[in-house]
Order: structure tokens, then C-alpha cells, then sequence
């Protein structure tokens, strides 16, 4: 052989080497985000199983308040529109402002609840109270690794080359779950 075309056949092979290892890089980076992307959407997932497992609680935490407060109607129907604004919400922009109106209207109910000791000292109703506090809490731990979870994918998408590989690959940011703007007052609770 040629001393020439054995050079020819080192470089071709080197490029086809560096063009596999750069493959390889791109594959790589791509399931990276398609595992993080999954994995933001297992946390919401989560996150929607303890929101569900409180919109359980809350029409028997309503029928055992029910009977006690009559003339506090209005706190009812509040609850019953949250429900239906979640039940309506299909993304998780909509799903996390029908969640927080949610949040909204239990807090107004336990604050009701504070007027009458009797509802407090029923047996039922502490026992509901229980496990909805426990649920809040269930919420409230994976609210936080959901948005754990988002700021590592997102932090993956927007440094570089994951922006660059995010736009070629249609990969977008996922929003976090906040709070209102309200939820920072400071509640007024009144005896």
C-alpha cells in the first residue's frame, strides 16, 4: 500500500472515531434529559396522588362540620367551586392555581372551625382533622422534591450544551409550584 493511502485511512478513521464519541455525547445528553423530564413528571404525578387523597378527605371533613354550622353556608360553596376548578384544570400551570384556590378555601374552613369547640371535641371530626393535617404535610414533601426535581431539569436544559441540545430536541422548562402572592399574609385568626 501507498504510504498516502494509509494516512487517508488514519484520518478517515479518526473523524469516524471523533464523529462516534460526539454521537455517543449528544445520545447521551438527550436520555439524560429525557430521564429528567420523567422524572419531573413522576414527582408531579405524586404530588397529584396527595392533592387527590385530600379532595377525598374534604367531602367527609364537609359532612361532619356540616350539621355543627349550618348558617356558615357560604364556606360550602366555596369548598364545592374549588372542587370543580380542580376537577376542570388540565394543565399543571391550571391544576397549580386550582390546588392553592383549594388551599384557599380549607384554610377559611379550619378558621370557622376554630368558633365552634364542639365540632373540635367530636371524635370524627378529629380524626378527619388528623389525617388532613397529615395529608397537608404529605403535600407539602412532595410539593418540595417536585420542585427539586424541576430545578435539577431545568438546570439541565439551560446551561450549555443542554440549551442547545433542548431547542434541537424540543425540550422545555417545567414550572415550579409556588405559592400565591396571598399566601404569604400573615392569616387573621380570631377567638
Amino acid at each position: 500500500m501507498k504510504k498516502g493511502c494509509i494516512i487517508g485511512l488514519g484520518v478517515v478513521g479518526v473523524l469516524i472515531l471523533v464523529m462516534v464519541m460526539i454521537g455517543g455525547w449528544v445520545f447521551s445528553y438527550y436520555n439524560q434529559m429525557i430521564i429528567n423530564k420523567e422524572t419531573v413528571t413522576s414527582k408531579w404525578a405524586q404530588v397529584e396522588n396527595q392533592l387527590q387523597r385530600r379532595a377525598d378527605l374534604i367531602p367527609n371533613l364537609v359532612n361532619a362540620t356540616k350539621g355543627y354550622m349550618k348558617h356558615e353556608s357560604q364556606i360550602f360553596i366555596q369548598i364545592a367551586e374549588a372542587r370543580a376548578k380542580l376537577a376542570g384544570a388540565q394543565t399543571i400551570p391550571e391544576k397549580i392555581k386550582a390546588y392553592t384556590g383549594m388551599e384557599g378555601a380549607l384554610g377559611r374552613l379550619l378558621m370557622i372551625v376554630e368558633r365552634y369547640p364542639d365540632l373540635k371535641a367530636n371524635e370524627s371530626f378529629a380524626r378527619l382533622m388528623d389525617e388532613l393535617a397529615g395529608t397537608e404535610n404529605r403535600i407539602s414533601v412532595e410539593r418540595k422534591r417536585y420542585n427539586e426535581t424541576v430545578r435539577e431539569y431545568n438546570m439541565l436544559i439551560k446551561r450549555i450544551p443542554g440549551i442547545f441540545f433542548a431547542k434541537i430536541f424540543g425540550f422545555n422548562e417545567s414550572p415550579y409550584f409556588e405559592a400565591e402572592k396571598k399566601a404569604k399574609d400573615v392569616p387573621k385568626v380570631e377567638f
